[in-house]
């Protein structure tokens, strides 16, 4: 019988009722035991999920040994409530980053925060540690919402009665996002990076599906079918369904491609979270690109839907949002030129008609 093909670091066994199982093992990582079967889309998906540390998390070296009361008490209880894991797993990376800087920071005292008694915490020690990180006020703000959330899930622990965040202020930032690209950046793009190469491919994905750089990394031959790219959004859980536009069909077929997904790196193994991102911003300064962003991708794509005239709700149905106000967020950049120029024929092409009608109709010019 013909061995089945598997990923690095992934095996097949049977349980004792003889049912067959595949399981992720990685040396300092948690073992993961897949749902789904191998071939399948759920399961590229999980596996992209295990190689990139978020389904199989680095195992943490003592953290059984953790003293009561204290942070990394509360922390290991945290990681296993819903609190933590409701959540999708790009946000579940992002909050564990967070926390992980902060209870292994070793302020001059010499003691991690880790370490630091759970009920000690007072809101004094919260907006010095914010203080602390100036100039960079959205990372500061982004620490204060962790250890609120902490702090509320220790009170439910009993570990702590009052939460000490609530009597902070977050810094005020005044940000507009990811820049979003012009459409002389998206041709300086072009122009550095040839339809065929890998770096062409991910930029084409990620302009001509609208999608985030967290779900264009794991798109794959699976996802398309009929001409369409089906995919469900990481971050949000809602399912897109999109036609593969003629720019986007070239670029592919012009690529050679992973088996699972469509943009590998050298090794020919998907990008990890990181190093998808790393290699697009290179790619992005190798064309002069400073300010630019996969995001900000995006950002331009539902621009371009704006200035063709889309309805919201048409910009939704392929940006995936479900609100109007982060629509008009990402469409804020639309041509204002050319919005006002068409804006401007409206109101002079509504003036002309309101004038003929009182010409031809003169009881009209006393209404």
């Amino acid at each position: 019988m013909k061995r089945r093909w598997l990923p690095e670091w992934v095996s097949e066994y049977r349980s004792r009722h003889g049912k067959l199982y595949y399981r992720f093992r990685r040396k300092g990582f948690a073992p993961y035991t897949f749902k789904a079967a191998p071939g399948t889309e759920a399961f590229r998906q999980e596996y992209a999920s295990c190689v990139d540390g978020t389904a199989a998390p680095p195992i943490e070296v003592g953290a059984d040994r953790a003293a009561p009361g204290s942070f990394d008490d509360l922390i290991a209880r945290y990681y296993r409530s819903p609190d933590f894991l409701d959540p999708s797993e790009r946000t579940r990376v992002v909050y564990r980053g967070v926390i992980e800087r902060w209870r292994n920071h070793e302020p001059t005292s010499g003691r991690r925060y880790g370490d630091a008694i759970v009920r000690d915490l007072q809101a004094r020690h919260v907006e010095k540690m914010m203080a602390d990180m100036l100039p960079h006020r959205t990372a500061a703000n982004m620490l204060r919402k962790r250890l609120k959330a902490l702090m509320q899930f220790a009170i439910r622990q009993g570990m702590a009665k009052v939460n000490p965040v609530d009597a902070t202020r977050p810094f005020k930032v005044e940000s507009e996002g990811f820049h979003t690209w012009s459409e002389e950046e998206i041709a300086a793009y072009e122009a550095k990076h040839a339809l065929g190469t890998v770096a062409r491919l991910t930029f084409d994905l990620l302009l001509f599906t609208g999608q985030r750089g967290g779900d264009v990394r794991l798109m794959g031959p699976g996802q398309v079918r009929n001409k369409r790219i089906t995919l469900k959004q990481e971050k949000t859980g809602v399912t897109v369904s999109l036609p593969v536009l003629p720019p986007l069909a070239a670029s592919i077929l012009a690529t050679p491609s992973g088996a699972m997904v469509f943009i590998v790196n050298s090794l020919g193994r998907p990008f990890t979270r990181k190093g998808f991102g790393n290699r697009f911003r290179a790619w992005c300064d190798e064309a002069g690109l400073s300010e630019c962003s996969a995001h900000g991708l995006r950002k331009a794509a539902a621009r371009r839907f704006a200035e063709a005239g889309c309805s919201n709700q048409q910009i939704k149905s392929w940006t995936g949002h479900t609100t109007d106000s982060e629509v008009a967020r990402y469409t804020a950049a639309a041509d204002q030129k050319m919005l006002s120029d068409e804006a401007g024929d409206m109101l002079m092409a509504n003036l002309r008609e309101r004038l003929a009608i009182q010409i031809n109709n003169p009881l009209e010019k006393g209404v």
